[in-house]
Order: structure tokens, then sequence, then C-alpha cells
């Protein structure tokens, strides 16, 4: 077993033992409750599609696992707001604790600041984590196919359309192509390999031109220059999901900025 499938599993049975407990303390009648389950979202698809889009969805993310601490000091809510006024098409958000280094009302406070579609970055493995994410103000939510089977991606993604958010599936390799379904409303490719971590835009490229003719395609991983971004935009990617290049400066606000005045 890689490195990166041994952490992945390793995620999974956290999360499963925080949905065991999240479903003792709020079950999903409460979450139902909550003021964001009424709202309605914002589509991530006319926020990357409308003309003169910079299609880039910004990511605030304090840690991972491979790299450790990024950034142990911004705030969320300066952080997402600055994007949004840089040009983001979308903002990304990291909730999970143990290995991402979320805090509580990360979400929360980016939510109250945002009004551009916020995805919830998280690693779903039961329907309770979509309720939730609808409860916590999600206009997007996660699937990633490395830890779901086709037909979770397709029951999860379905709940998600019925609740009024939209659905992100993160693909790594053609293998996983089976996962796409009609519920999802855009699809990532991650260009970093998962067995030796190289990144290889060319395989993506690949893997995208497989996608149904209409899905909205975005590109994950190792895209730190306005012309690797350019390269994908080029072959049929509308979406660009970045995190650690913004999140590694003082500033991911301004860097993100200087970044998409550049593309």
């Amino acid at each position: 077993m890689n490195a990166k499938q041994n952490i992945l599993d390793k995620i999974v049975q956290q999360k499963l033992a925080e949905v065991a407990v999240a479903k003792e303390q709020m079950p999903i009648f409460q979450l139902m409750e909550q003021e964001n389950f009424k709202r309605t979202c914002f589509s991530a698809k006319e926020s990357i599609t409308r003309k003169g889009a910079s299609g880039v969805i910004a990511e605030f993310k304090r840690q991972s696992p491979s790299k450790g601490v990024i950034n142990g000091t911004a705030k969320p809510h300066d952080v997402v707001k600055s994007y949004q006024v840089a040009g983001a098409s979308m903002v990304s958000v990291l909730t999970d604790e143990v290995f991402f280094g979320a805090k509580a009302d990360d979400f929360s406070r980016a939510r109250k600041t945002l009004s551009i579609p916020l995805l919830r970055k998280e690693f779903i493995v039961d329907a309770y984590q979509i309720y939730q994410s609808k409860a916590m103000g999600a206009d997007v939510i996660l699937l990633i196919a490395a830890i779901l089977s086709p037909q979770h991606c397709k029951d999860f993604a379905f709940i998600a359309k019925d609740l009024g958010m939209e659905v992100l599936l993160e693909l790594h390799d053609e293998s996983e192509l089976k996962h796409v379904n009609r519920f999802v409303d855009l699809v990532g490719i991650n260009n970093r390999n998962l067995k030796d971590f190289s990144v290889d835009t060319d395989r993506s490229i690949q893997l995208a031109a497989k996608l149904p003719e209409d899905m909205i395609r975005v590109a994950e991983s190792g895209l730190d220059s306005p012309e690797v971004v350019q390269k994908m935009r080029e072959n049929g990617f509308q979406a660009f999901l970045m995190g650690e290049h913004f999140m590694k400066t003082e500033q991911p606000g301004l860097t993100c900025r200087q970044f998409i005045s550049n593309l």
C-alpha cells in the first residue's frame, strides 16, 4: 500500500468515527432546522462560466498531511474576503481538523463573508455529511472517487442536488471515470499522481478528454504559474483549484490578485 493510499485509509476511518459522534450530537432533523439549511445556494457552474470569469477556485487551507503547516496565522474571514475581491470565481475551505488543521468555525466565518460560491472541502464518506454541509452553508460539496464506490458517488450526488447544492467530483486516474454520473456538476482532475506524488498535467489533459463534452473540468494541484493555468485552459479546463500556492504566502489574497491579473 502506498503512502497516499495509507493516509486516505486513515482519514476515512477518522471520518467514520467523527460521523458516528456527530449523528448522536445533532441528528439530521436538527441539521434541517439550521438557518443555513433554508438558504438558496450560489451556483458554481454559473460563477465559473460567466463571461470574464477567472475560473480560479481559491482555497483556505492551514496545513496538509504531506506538507505540514502551510499557514498557521491566516484568518479565514480575512483571506476568503480578499480572494473574492481578487476575482476568484469560488472559494474552497477545508473542514478537516485532524489532518488539515481546520478550526471549528473556519467555514462559518467564511460563509458570513462571501457572496460567491463556497465549497466544503471534506472527505465525505456518509450521507450525513451532505446534510451537515447544507446546514453549514455550503454551495458545493466535494466527492472523492478514490474513497467512494460509483454507486455511493451517485447516491451522494443525488442527495446534494436534492438539497440544492452542486457537486465537484475529484478523479485521479482513468479507472475512476465510472464514478461520473448525471448528478455531478464539475469534475476535478488531480494533476498529482497518488503513487509517487509527481505532477503531470499532460496525464490530466488526456483524462479530461474522456469526460462528457458539456462537463465543467477543474484542474487541481501543481498549478504554480499563470502559464500552467493557461495551458490547462487551452486544453478544455474552465476552473483551477488552488490552495497551497496562495496560502504559503503572507498575504494569500494579494498573491491571488496578482496571479489572476497575470492570467
